[in-house]
């Protein structure tokens, strides 16, 4: 089905780690994420997290709590590669930057001006997710008038 322009979709990107309480607070640190909401079983563990930066959010869960769909998924560290990573829209890199790097980020790509608009950066998390920021927003009349 074409999308004829009006049906409005948002897509939230959803992330299982081993350990989400640490993923959850290196995500407030180093990229500046706030917490929306933790649900927790009773015993204590991360069944889901919303986090929020901006107008943006990612989901969080905790990897193979849900024996249905433990299958599904592999965590980066045990393949040694990601199959997707994040791009996230950020007004301006460099506090976002210089946050990343005090948090001691382990960086893929330091950041650099692209030849398409703004400056970017790539980080990756304690668990191995790739995490790109950038200031070009495809979204904006710049980019879609070209």
């Amino acid at each position: 089905m074409k999308n004829p322009g009006n049906i409005r979709v948002t897509t939230i990107p959803a992330i299982r780690y081993v350990d989400p309480d640490q993923a959850i607070q290196w995500l407030k640190t180093a990229l500046g994420f706030t917490e929306k909401a933790v649900y927790r079983s009773p015993a204590g563990i991360v069944e889901h997290a919303e986090l929020v930066l901006g107008n943006g959010m990612v989901m969080i869960g905790t990897s193979g709590h849900n024996q249905q769909t433990a299958h599904w998924f592999v965590q980066p560290h045990s393949v040694g590669a990601v199959t997707s990573s994040v791009y996230l829209i950020v007004p301006d890199c460099g506090p976002v930057y210089a946050s990343a790097k005090a948090a001691g980020a382990e960086f893929m790509q330091e950041m650099e001006t692209k030849s398409y608009g703004g400056s970017s950066f790539i980080v990756r998390d304690p668990e191995g997710q790739i995490w790109a920021l950038g200031e070009y927003d495809p979204w904006s009349k710049e980019a879609t008038s070209e």
